[in-house]
Parts: C-alpha cells; sequence; structure tokens
C-alpha cells in the first residue's frame, strides 16, 4: 500500500474554517463578558446594599449625636 496523498482544502473552504474559528472565538470571548457582566452586576447590588445599610447607619449616629448635644444643652440651661 501506498502513502495517502494529504488533503487539500480549497480556498473557500479555508476561509470558511477561519471565519467559523473566529466566530468560535468571538462566541467564547462574549460568554466570558456576560459572566463578567453578571458578577459585576452582582457586585454593584451588594455594594449598593451596604451602601444604604452605612448611610442608615450614619444617619441613626448623627439623630443620637444630636439627640446628646440636645441633652447637653438642655442640662446646661438647667444648671445656670
Amino acid at each position: 500500500m501506498g502513502a495517502t496523498a494529504p488533503t487539500v482544502i480549497s480556498l473557500p473552504d479555508a476561509h470558511h474554517l477561519a471565519l467559523e474559528l473566529e466566530v468560535a472565538e468571538l462566541r467564547q470571548q462574549l460568554a466570558a463578558a456576560q459572566d463578567m457582566r453578571v458578577e459585576t452586576a452582582a457586585d454593584a447590588g451588594r455594594l449598593h446594599a451596604e451602601n444604604t445599610a452605612l448611610g442608615d447607619e450614619l444617619a441613626r449616629m448623627r439623630a443620637e449625636a444630636a439627640v446628646r448635644q440636645i441633652s447637653a444643652t438642655v442640662r446646661g440651661r438647667a444648671v445656670a
């Protein structure tokens, strides 16, 4: 038996295969970008919740400080 001849791909077929490869690579890049988008959205949601909680805590602390300031002012007037 003799050696088999190498497979020859015509130029249009080679171009088509190159395009299919590029499309596959672009689909992988798109999938990775979509995963990153989902992760970023989840991170943004967590950061928003944390920011809201910190804002609530700051408002509570300011209100407590105002109460202490008013109490101190009232006690100061009562003593005088």
